[in-house]
């Protein structure tokens, strides 16, 4: 839509790298300030986020050139792509990022990651709007009226009505993380918030894949986006009901 904000001289600043600088400054405030309400050590928090972030784009990019392999191996640039990320790889390079740094710094994964969970759906809200303005992850033809139709996108088909899946995960985003700092106003068990963005995300990625354009490796019936997106609400399901299911175990045990 606008892959290209402004040029000055030799500078360019593009809609995708700016909307992700701005979903990352305002993720680092709100974790700041929640962190500092709960009087926790905020050093912990940027240090957690910082790797979580530069291993999360690793992640992303990994899985991206895992279900996209033919693509990439015919055109290795793609690697290098302002665009090609997967998410669902940058969830899961984070969260491995997250509870390594927190164990060598002996703190407690998952209380710090309820602190920064609401964080990352803010800043993946934004980085949607900068998939928006550069025409990546776009959706498939319609005649909707809430259609969207690109112009000057290079990687988005110009001149077709497309479903606006970027939007669409943009707000759904947005919502996650309004809902989280909602929940997580009362005292909640370590863990809960973060496993309910693990459900929210994941059963809202699987249904936005239903929008997007076919171009991801399938599995099965299944797009590669959606399979992924099972296991991460599985693992947000399991990770809420943590201690009724360990429970239910002990007094199988037990019997």
């Amino acid at each position: 839509m606008y892959p290209d904000i402004l040029t000055v001289g030799p500078f360019t600043i593009h809609g995708y790298g700016l909307m992700i600088g701005i979903g990352i400054l305002c993720a680092f405030f709100v974790a700041e300030f929640r962190a500092k309400k709960r009087d926790m050590n905020t050093n912990i928090i940027y240090g957690l986020a910082f790797f979580a972030l530069i291993f999360g784009f690793v992640g992303a990019k990994l899985l991206f050139a895992l279900v996209n392999l033919p693509s990439v191996i015919k055109n290795p640039m793609l690697m290098l792509s302002g665009a090609g990320f997967a998410v669902q790889g940058g969830i899961i390079g984070g969260v491995a990022a997250g509870i390594l740094f927190c164990r060598i710094k002996h703190v407690e994964f998952l209380q710090y990651c309820d602190v920064l969970i609401p964080s990352v759906a803010l800043a993946q809200g934004f980085g949607r709007i900068g998939c928006f303005l550069a025409g990546c992850c776009y959706g498939r033809e319609t005649d909707s009226i809430f259609g969207i139709i690109f112009n000057n996108s290079p990687y988005a088909p110009n001149g077709v009505r497309l479903w606006p899946t970027q939007l669409m995960s943009a707000a759904g985003n947005f919502l996650i993380a309004a809902v989280l700092i909602l929940y997580a106003k009362k005292p909640r068990a370590a863990g809960r918030v973060s496993a309910l963005y693990l459900v929210m995300f994941g059963g809202g990625r699987f249904i936005v894949e239903y929008f997007r354009s076919g171009y991801s490796a399938m599995v099965g019936v299944f797009s590669a986006g959606q399979f992924i997106s099972l296991f991460i609400l599985a693992a947000g399901l399991m990770l809420f009901f943590k201690d009724f299911i360990i429970g239910k175990v002990k007094r199988a045990a037990g019997r």
